[in-house]
C-alpha cells in the first residue's frame, strides 16, 4: 500500500505546479484516501482558477428566436414550423464559461459528492459550484481527454488531470447507478503516474545528470524503417557518454509465475534489451557506456527482483522501488541508481 502523502509527492513531482504557493497547504493536510487528496487538489486549484476567472469560449447555439440573431437556418424553421410562431432557426456563437473544460470540472465535482469524502470536503465543493451554474454536465463515459492546451488554458492542465484521475483511476458506478469509491488508483492509471513522478524527480534533484525521455532510433542496416514502431525510453539519464535507460514499471504481481517458478516479465526484458542494443549501436563510433534498468514498484510479494545481468557487453538491472516508507527513504532509493551508474556522490 502506498500512502496518501507519497502520492501526493509523486503528483507534486508529475505536476509541477503543486508546488507552487497557492497549493503549499495541501502538504501538511492528512488524507484517509485518495479520493479526498483529489478533491482538496481540485477545490483548491479551482478556487484559484476563480480567482482568475473562469476560462471562456465560443459556443454554437441553434434556437428559435424572435428576432434574428446570427445564422438563419431556413430548413430547421420549417421543419420546426416556427415560422407560425413568429420565430427563426438561427444559429449564433456565444462567447460563454460553458466551455468543456469546465464542463468536465463541473462533472467532477458533482461526482466527488456523491463518494466517500469528508463534509467538510463537500462543503468546500458545493460551495465552489455555485460559480458553475451556467456550466453543463457532461456522461463521464463519453468525455473526450484529448484536450488541446495553449497559454490561454495552460492553467486547466492540473485541473483537468486530476479529473481523469478520478473519473478515470476512482471511481466505479454500481448496478443501481451510485458511486462507489475504489481504495485505490488502478494499476494502469497509477502506472503512467508512476512513470512519470520518476522522470520529473530527475530533472529537478539531479542536475548532474540529464533526465529525458527520449526516442531511441532503430539500428537498421539499410536505412529502410517503414512500419518500425517508435521507440520510446520512459527515462533516459545521461552524463557524458555514460548513458542508462530506465523502464518504469508498475505492476500488482513483479514477477510471472508457472509451476511456482518466478520469472521476470518476458517483455519487459525484450524490451529493454532492445533499446540497449539500439541505442549502443547508435553511439558506437565512441567509446560509452550504455545500460538499462527495469524499477519496478515493490509489492508485498514474498520474492521482489533484485538482478544484475552481463548481456552481450551491456549491464541490464531489475530492482524494486519501495514506495511504501517515508519519502525521504524514496529519495535516497532512487538518488542510489544514479550514484551507482554514474559514480556521483
Amino acid at each position: 500500500m502506498i500512502p496518501i502523502r507519497n502520492i501526493y509527492y509523486m503528483l507534486s513531482y508529475a505536476f509541477k505546479i503543486l508546488n507552487e504557493q497557492g497549493y503549499k497547504s495541501i502538504e501538511t493536510e492528512q488524507f484517509d484516501n485518495v479520493a479526498e487528496l483529489c478533491a482538496a487538489i481540485l477545490s483548491k486549484g479551482v478556487s484559484l482558477q476563480l480567482k482568475r476567472g473562469l476560462g471562456r469560449e465560443y459556443i454554437e447555439n441553434t434556437e428559435p428566436l424572435s428576432s434574428l440573431r446570427g445564422r438563419i437556418e431556413i430548413s430547421e424553421s420549417i421543419k420546426t414550423r416556427s415560422l407560425m410562431k413568429r420565430q427563426l432557426v438561427c444559429s449564433y456563437d456565444e462567447f460563454s464559461e460553458n466551455s468543456y473544460m469546465n464542463r468536465i470540472i463541473k462533472t467532477t465535482m458533482e461526482l466527488l459528492l456523491r463518494a466517500d469524502i469528508a463534509k467538510s470536503r463537500k462543503k468546500e465543493l458545493r460551495k465552489l459550484l455555485v460559480f458553475f451554474g451556467d456550466v453543463d454536465m457532461l456522461d463521464i463515459h463519453t468525455i473526450n481527454w484529448k484536450i488541446q492546451y495553449n497559454r490561454n488554458n495552460q492553467t486547466y492542465r492540473l485541473l483537468i488531470s486530476i479529473c481523469y484521475l478520478v473519473i478515470k483511476g476512482l471511481l466505479q458506478t454500481n448496478s443501481d447507478g451510485t458511486t462507489r469509491m475504489m481504495d485505490f488508483l488502478d494499476e494502469q492509471r497509477m502506472s503512467r503516474l508512476y512513470e512519470k513522478f520518476i522522470l520529473e524527480y530527475y530533472i529537478k534533484e539531479c542536475p548532474q545528470v540529464k533526465a529525458s525521455a527520449s526516442q531511441i532510433p532503430w539500428a537498421l542496416d539499410d536505412g529502410f524503417g517503414t512500419m518500425l514502431p517508435v521507440m520510446q525510453s520512459d527515462i533516459m539519464l545521461r552524463k557524458g557518454d555514460t548513458v542508462l535507460i530506465v523502464d518504469a514499471k508498475y505492476y500488482s504481481k513483479t514477477t510471472q509465475t508457472q509451476y511456482n517458478v518466478h520469472t521476470l516479465h518476458s517483455n519487459n526484458l525484450y524490451q529493454i534489451f532492445t533499446y540497449v542494443k539500439n541505442k549502443d549501436t547508435e553511439l558506437v563510433d565512441r567509446p560509452h557506456t550504455v545500460s538499462g534498468m527495469l524499477l519496478y514498484a515493490a509489492t508485498d510479494e514474498d520474492i521482489q527482483p533484485n538482478n544484475t545481468y552481463q548481456m552481450s557487453g551491456n549491464k541490464i538491472s531489475v530492482r524494486t522501488l519501495d514506495l511504501n516508507c517515508d519519502f525521504s527513504q524514496i529519495r535516497r532509493q532512487l538518488d542510489a541508481i544514479v550514484q551507482e551508474h554514474f559514480s556521483i556522490d
